[in-house]
């Protein structure tokens, strides 16, 4: 486990997202800094106080650590007809790049980094503002088509793509994230979400196309790890997203449990404070390194 850090008390405070919808965020800063300042983009329906221990961590380190919920996740909550007209698109159309916008308005002799859980790292080509961006750290993102997954597992991804989530936001108006251990997501998010997991360009528009507005501004450099016990992220899934982004310099590890000194890691393992500090170690050596 990390050990514990002297660190200032983190601030809540409300970011506008590009459209004015208020985003709760969290800044955390360490008691020194070390110039550079990350941007936690979380995972779908996860909401950012999961970040806590890895944020604090990195103020520790001497990072500026921003943890945000986007719209109608966490503390995000918005009135029921916003709620009801939310894609998984404006995440990262409109949430991601108000983030951007206003980390770099506060701290702005800082440099950049964003780290991105699955869908965070998804979607950084919908930001309008994404050549800011100097480092990617990227924990188990992936490209959402269901063909990527092992026979078996993508064939009852496909169940859910295909028939139980169009069938629980008939029913209910929303999938319900909560029996499976995350939020709830609107029926509109989730609509979006699983016809882009049915389509095999992943991030698509209302045809189908690719959705790629900005990816070629993402010149970051990239670090993706991925983990063998990962049914949400499996190896080839993760190796396919990096080919959205065409102009960043790209690497991809792949790592089993036993290789970081843990028994299970899977999809959300990383982030917990269980974490051996050097894994946590070597990911702030990286970021450090942003220039």
């Amino acid at each position: 486990m990390p050990a514990p850090v002297a660190t200032a008390s983190p601030e809540v405070v409300r970011i506008p997202a590009r459209d004015g919808l208020p985003l709760a965020a969290t800044v955390y800063q360490g008691l020194q800094d070390n110039g550079v300042v990350v941007q936690i983009n979380p995972a779908t329906a996860v909401p950012r106080r999961y970040y806590d221990a890895f944020a604090r961590f990195l103020a520790g380190r001497g990072f500026t650590v921003v943890t945000y919920d986007y719209r109608t996740m966490g503390d995000s909550v918005v009135d029921a007809s916003l709620r009801n007209q939310a894609r998984f698109q404006d995440w990262g159309e409109l949430d991601t790049p108000a983030v951007l916008d206003w980390v770099t308005a506060r701290f702005p002799s800082h440099r950049l980094a964003v780290v991105g859980h699955s869908a965070g790292g998804q979607m950084l080509g919908l930001a309008e503002n994404a050549s800011r961006i100097q480092s990617v750290l990227l924990i188990g993102s992936q490209h959402g088509w269901w063909r990527h997954w092992p026979l078996r597992q993508g064939l009852a991804l496909a169940a859910i793509w295909y028939v139980a989530l169009p069938a629980s936001v008939a029913l209910l108006g929303y999938f319900p994230g909560r029996a499976v251990g995350s939020e709830d997501l609107p029926g509109g998010i989730a609509k979006q979400w699983a016809r882009w997991c049915r389509n095999r360009h992943y991030v698509s528009d209302d045809n189908g196309a690719p959705l790629r507005p900005y990816n070629d501004r993402v010149r970051a450099r990239i670090r993706l790890y991925s983990f063998s016990d990962d049914a949400i992220a499996p190896e080839a899934a993760a190796r396919a997203l990096l080919d959205y982004y065409p102009n960043a310099t790209r690497e991809h590890l792949h790592r089993t449990p036993a290789e970081l000194g843990m028994k299970r890691i899977g999809h959300f393992g990383w982030f917990r404070s269980s974490m051996p500090e050097v894994v946590w170690v070597e990911a702030a050596d990286w970021l450090e390194q942003t220039k």
